[in-house]
């Protein structure tokens, strides 16, 4: 139905224009430069190139269309099961995420943490008192603490703007363990191993390239009293000065001092320690495949969640 001129300038609105010159000073909540509720990589997987492979898998998992359907008694699919579960798995999980970066916020949490667990924070009625409730938006929970029928999870409050830590029951939650736990989470396991030698390779490069001249002088005179010590150390800050203070780094000695330089490249096993780890991962993405074949088969045959 067609609207006349005079209701469309009673009913029109504007973003910027139909706000009320109050609304900044009501308490809206707390406000961040950053996102509060983005999962944050920690025991230094943010400093290692295992990010982007990580980053690579939540991908092509969350990629996969998962949905909530209906089967027969065969277990054949019958249809699309219009509920809250299924619209926060296709559409919005919740106020922050649609449904495909919630998947992948799932993954990379599984991966960086080993084992999370899958909130259901909004239902229609309570799920302790009953089984039959539906879904109305879901959060991924760091696992603090096990206990023996509930577990106590680190979730983003959306009302609140932070993070805190709530106890739920086990049976109304779903906990999601990484498939491959052993070789990525352990702690002294090949990934675990890797990333080490990773960060270790990075700190001898960051060393290498610092600036340092590593000079040795030797002086036409042994430096055993402490007035020889201390003229040893006027010559050196001398050298130093004179390099920093020059505009092509050029410094002048006497012909009886001999200067031995030491920047050279270090030797060491950490890259053949790195090729070895390397090809001892089993998901063989350093090689430049991503092999999902174990995680995405686990997501694949749970695509489908049963009514």
């Amino acid at each position: 139905m067609d609207l006349s001129l005079s209701s469309r300038f009673k009913n029109a609105w504007n973003a910027f224009c139909n706000r009320a010159p109050t609304m900044m000073s009501q308490n809206i909540g707390s406000g961040y430069s950053y996102r509060p509720d983005r999962f944050r990589l920690t025991r230094g997987n943010e400093r290692s190139i295992v990010t982007s492979v990580y980053n690579r898998i939540a991908l092509d998992v969350a990629a996969i269309n998962i949905q909530h359907v209906q089967l027969d008694d065969e277990g054949r699919f019958l249809n699309v099961i219009k509920s809250g579960l299924n619209e926060c798995l296709s559409l919005e999980a919740n106020l922050d995420q649609t449904g495909r970066a919630f998947i992948q916020d799932v993954v990379m949490s599984m991966m960086d943490e080993g084992c999370v667990a899958i909130i259901p924070v909004d239902t229609d009625d309570d799920p302790d008192d009953t089984k039959g409730y539906q879904i109305l938006s879901m959060r991924v929970g760091r696992i603090r603490d096990w206990y023996p029928r509930h577990v106590r999870v680190e979730v983003y409050n959306e009302n609140t703007g932070r993070k805190q830590e709530i106890v739920v029951p086990k049976d109304t939650v779903a906990i999601v363990e990484n498939p491959l736990y052993a070789v990525i989470n352990e702690p002294n396991s090949t990934m675990q191993r890797l990333i080490r030698k990773l960060n270790l390779l990075d700190a001898v490069d960051e060393q290498s390239s610092s600036g340092k001249l590593d000079l040795i002088i030797q002086l036409p005179y042994v430096i055993k009293s402490e007035a020889r010590r201390q003229q040893a150390e006027k010559r050196r800050k001398d050298i130093e000065q004179q390099l920093s203070g020059s505009k092509y780094g050029i410094a002048y000695t006497d012909g009886t001092e001999r200067i031995t330089q030491l920047n050279r490249s270090l030797e060491n096993n950490l890259m053949k320690q790195i090729e070895y780890l390397t090809s001892m991962n089993p998901t063989n993405v350093w090689a430049g495949t991503v092999q999902r074949s174990e995680l995405c088969r686990m997501w694949t045959n749970s695509r489908f969640i049963n009514l």
